[in-house]
Protein backbone atom coordinates (compact mmCIF):
# COMPACT_ATOMS: atom_id res chain seq x y z
CA UNK A 1 0.00 0.00 0.00
CA UNK A 2 1.37 3.39 -0.97
CA UNK A 3 2.10 6.13 1.53
CA UNK A 4 -0.46 8.45 -0.07
CA UNK A 5 -3.13 5.77 0.23
CA UNK A 6 -2.24 5.18 3.88
CA UNK A 7 -2.33 8.94 4.52
CA UNK A 8 -5.82 9.27 3.07
CA UNK A 9 -7.07 6.31 5.11
CA UNK A 10 -5.55 7.86 8.24
CA UNK A 11 -7.29 11.17 7.50
CA UNK A 12 -10.60 9.36 7.07
CA UNK A 13 -10.13 7.62 10.42
CA UNK A 14 -9.33 10.92 12.10
CA UNK A 15 -12.33 12.68 10.59
CA UNK A 16 -14.62 9.79 11.52
CA UNK A 17 -13.36 9.97 15.11
CA UNK A 18 -13.91 13.74 15.31
CA UNK A 19 -17.39 13.40 13.82
CA UNK A 20 -18.36 10.71 16.32
CA UNK A 21 -17.16 12.88 19.22
CA UNK A 22 -18.99 15.92 17.85
CA UNK A 23 -22.13 13.84 17.41
CA UNK A 24 -21.99 12.83 21.07
CA UNK A 25 -21.39 16.44 22.11
CA UNK A 26 -24.28 17.71 19.98
CA UNK A 27 -26.58 15.06 21.48
CA UNK A 28 -26.32 17.00 24.75
CA UNK A 29 -25.75 20.50 23.31
CA UNK A 30 -27.99 20.58 20.21
CA UNK A 31 -28.02 24.37 19.89
CA UNK A 32 -24.29 24.99 20.20
CA UNK A 33 -23.37 27.11 17.17
CA UNK A 34 -19.66 26.29 17.46
CA UNK A 35 -20.36 22.56 17.70
CA UNK A 36 -22.69 22.65 14.71
CA UNK A 37 -20.15 24.64 12.67
CA UNK A 38 -17.39 22.18 13.56
CA UNK A 39 -19.62 19.23 12.63
CA UNK A 40 -20.40 20.82 9.26
CA UNK A 41 -16.68 21.52 8.66
CA UNK A 42 -15.62 17.95 9.41
CA UNK A 43 -18.44 16.41 7.36
CA UNK A 44 -17.15 18.37 4.37
CA UNK A 45 -13.52 17.39 5.07
CA UNK A 46 -14.50 13.74 5.45
CA UNK A 47 -16.62 13.72 2.29
CA UNK A 48 -13.91 15.46 0.26
CA UNK A 49 -11.27 13.01 1.50
CA UNK A 50 -13.51 10.01 0.78
CA UNK A 51 -14.17 11.33 -2.73
CA UNK A 52 -10.43 11.77 -3.31
CA UNK A 53 -9.75 8.23 -2.07
CA UNK A 54 -12.51 6.83 -4.30
CA UNK A 55 -11.14 8.66 -7.34
CA UNK A 56 -7.48 7.76 -6.77
CA UNK A 57 -7.72 4.21 -5.45
CA UNK A 58 -10.99 2.33 -5.04
CA UNK A 59 -14.37 2.71 -3.38
CA UNK A 60 -13.93 3.22 0.37
CA UNK A 61 -17.34 1.65 0.98
CA UNK A 62 -19.38 -0.64 -1.23
CA UNK A 63 -22.02 2.05 -1.78
CA UNK A 64 -19.44 4.59 -2.98
CA UNK A 65 -18.76 2.74 -6.20
CA UNK A 66 -18.97 5.01 -9.24
CA UNK A 67 -19.48 2.25 -11.78
CA UNK A 68 -22.74 0.36 -11.52
CA UNK A 69 -21.98 -1.76 -14.57
CA UNK A 70 -19.18 -3.54 -12.74
CA UNK A 71 -18.69 -4.36 -9.06
CA UNK A 72 -15.51 -2.33 -8.29
CA UNK A 73 -15.57 -2.98 -4.56
CA UNK A 74 -13.48 -6.15 -4.93
CA UNK A 75 -10.76 -4.75 -7.23
CA UNK A 76 -8.36 -3.64 -4.51
CA UNK A 77 -7.59 -4.85 -1.01
CA UNK A 78 -10.36 -3.83 1.35
CA UNK A 79 -9.55 -0.75 3.50
CA UNK A 80 -9.11 -2.90 6.62
CA UNK A 81 -6.60 -5.18 4.86
CA UNK A 82 -3.61 -2.91 5.48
Amino acid sequence: MTDSRKALLRKLQQYDFVLKELQLYLDTHPNCANGLAAFEKYVKLRNDTAAEYNARFSPITADSSSDFHRWQWVDEPFPWEV
